[in-house]
């Protein structure tokens, strides 16, 4: 850990360093499980719009190179596997084995913590009946496993009486089962011991402090306490340097391999779950791009569109792009291209560019209005 020395950062050191770090910028990786590595993780979202976010984010990184079938094999070898509905490399698992033999959590338990391990508690019965059926029958869907819950599950979401889904996710955490594979939308589980690599956990403490590492050298810049999201739980305070930026408030946490200027900008067509638009507060204090996802929203609400794709140019957010695949029609449907602020016509050829270059990759036809 660095010592007292504060980093002063421009407004466009920021940019460009958060851009280096998400592997945005010039040259492009080759490598797609080095990418999955450097990144972390890639979150599992089907909706397919375009593309399916995790492909998507590997088609921004790589460019042609990359085929979803690369995917595929790293997930059919164990290279990657999925965890709590995130790809990870296989050899991460071990930094989560600690959490998860202290699952729910170390104590004091919060108390949604405590209700979580007594639900649990309370069906141990069906617990041990699908671990039963996992070792006797191997990879099998949630529709398929017995439900013999004694206690059901209760929610006010959509999960309400899911019993199933809801216990294997929680033996997913504890490190019981894990997902084998996915058919389509469905996943098909097994026990972790014949998914999972059989590495001995790294002790909590350390591994704590090598995932937040890992997340800020994937960051490149991120606020001391904030947390992404509930899937990445430890924060920055103990890794890299301290550093401000221009016109911020506060102070901030860099990963100091990246604080030499070297930068060569590209133009990149990024997925609305993209990492380095994932956090909507830090996207905004750090490019002032004004940017929702609005597939929630009602039609007449949207100002982008269902799935607008944001779009950056060197190392600035300039736009959006409104598309959809038409698979059966053989083409993809670019239905507004937003401009954030003035483009240059320079801009323009690049973003269209790069919009060619999705189009070719996805084998469709680009229809533009």
């Amino acid at each position: 850990m660095a010592g007292a020395h504060v980093h002063e950062l421009t407004a466009a050191q920021a940019r460009r360093i958060v851009v280096r770090a998400q592997l945005l910028a010039e040259p492009r990786p080759t490598d797609v499980l080095d990418v999955v590595r450097h990144l972390g993780f890639l979150q599992v979202d089907l909706t397919r719009v375009v593309a399916h976010h995790a492909d998507l984010a590997l088609w921004t990184r790589l460019g042609a190179r990359y085929h979803p079938d690369d995917l595929e094999e790293l997930l059919g070898d164990g290279a990657v596997v999925e965890l709590q509905a995130l790809l990870r490399p296989a050899e991460d698992v071990a930094l989560f084995r600690a959490d998860m033999d202290t699952w729910p959590g170390e104590p004091p338990l919060k108390e949604w913590q405590e209700d979580l391990a007594d639900w649990v508690a309370a069906n141990d019965g069906c617990r041990r009946d699908v671990l039963a059926h996992l070792r006797a029958e191997g990879p099998t869907p949630a529709r398929d496993l017995p439900d013999t819950c004694e206690v059901p599950w209760r929610s006010s979401g959509w999960t309400n009486d899911k019993n199933v889904m809801k216990l294997l996710e929680c033996l997913e955490a504890r490190g019981e089962v894990a997902v084998a594979s996915r058919e389509g939308r469905e996943r098909h589980w097994d026990l972790a011991r014949r998914v999972h690599p059989g590495d001995p956990a790294v002790p909590a403490p350390e591994a704590h402090l090598e995932l937040a590492r890992r997340r800020l050298r994937a960051l490149g810049l991120a606020r001391p306490r904030a947390l992404e999201a509930w899937h990445e739980p430890y924060d920055v305070r103990g890794v890299g340097a301290a550093a401000r930026v221009e016109g911020v408030r506060g102070t901030w946490r860099v990963d100091p391999t990246l604080l030499d200027d070297d930068f060569e900008g590209r133009t990149a067509i990024l997925s609305p779950l993209d990492r380095l638009v994932f956090d909507r507060k830090r996207m905004e204090e750090l490019f002032g791009f004004d940017y929702q996802l609005e597939m929630y929203k009602p039609a007449a609400a949207r100002r982008w569109g269902y799935w607008a794709m944001p779009v950056l140019d060197g190392d600035a957010l300039v736009g959006k792009i409104d598309a959809t695949a038409d698979r059966e029609a053989g083409v993809l449907v670019v239905d507004a291209v937003h401009e954030d602020g003035d483009w240059s016509a320079a801009r323009r050829r690049r973003v269209h560019h790069e919009l060619d270059a999705l189009g070719e990759w996805l084998g469709l036809d680009v229809v533009r209005p």
